[in-house]
């Protein structure tokens, strides 16, 4: 009887795993990269800033950039000398950038005056940058935010002086015969938290009235330059996701 169980039981196995062989996928093989720790991005990432040069990036005009590269590797906004853009256009992609608030006169900025700037995919879709570290605003503003669409979920922020870091999922919209087809999403974190989690994006980010869709195609990502703290920027990396 005893023997019997036991062919029972094998032959069960066997049949089971027969039957998992018929949904297993062997192929394509997801290409292997290396990841990336202490400060270096993956193998396959689009390096946007190194900390050496502004190759990669220009002003309004087409012109040279006229921030600050510091002896750290980062460079520092210059307040009046407009912000900067990719030479190179994007659709989809994952988003390293790090950032450090300012720390000067701290004292007589509050609200939105301190260190804000914002990252915007595609020129048009911000995730705002903001010193938000015991600094109360409205908060579709403050850091991490969807620019007046989605608040965070929670608030990450360090203190002023300290890195910080944004890691940004963008699935562009999707725009056929210059009409929406399929809206943009934004997953961010914050210092390795989760602040939005797949958000839709309603249109182009404006200060004044609701957001609404322009057509458009691939484009730069945007740094902003904004009042009234200088703000530092690092290790800026992107992996295409199409």
């Amino acid at each position: 009887m005893r023997n019997i169980f036991i062919l029972v039981f094998f032959l069960n196995y066997f049949i089971i795993f027969s039957q998992s062989k018929d949904t297993e996928v062997w192929g394509p093989v997801p290409e292997k990269i290396n990841t990336y720790y202490d400060n270096l991005p993956p193998s396959d990432a689009i390096v946007l800033f190194d900390g050496t040069d502004f190759s990669n990036w220009v002003t309004w005009g087409d012109k040279e950039p006229q921030w600050i590269i510091n002896d750290d590797g980062s460079m520092t906004v210059v307040n009046g000398k407009g912000s900067i853009f990719t030479k190179e256009s994007f659709g989809s992609v994952q988003l390293h950038i790090e950032w450090k608030a300012g720390t000067k006169a701290i004292s007589k900025h509050k609200d939105q005056s301190r260190s804000n700037s914002g990252v915007f995919l595609q020129r048009n879709y911000e995730i705002q940058i903001l010193d938000s570290y015991e600094n109360p605003t409205y908060v579709n503003g403050q850091a991490g935010s969807v620019y007046k669409q989605h608040i965070p979920l929670v608030n990450a922020s360090r203190k002023p002086g300290d890195w910080q870091s944004y890691d940004i999922i963008f699935n562009a919209p999707v725009f056929k015969n210059k009409k929406l087809e399929k809206p943009g999403f934004f997953t961010v974190f914050h210092n390795g938290i989760l602040i939005q989690n797949h958000v839709e994006i309603f249109g182009t980010t404006t200060n004044v009235g609701q957001p609404k869709y322009s057509a458009h195609g691939d484009a730069p990502i945007m740094l902003q330059d904004h009042c009234c703290i200088p703000l530092s920027f690092r290790n800026i990396w992107v992996r295409k996701l199409e």
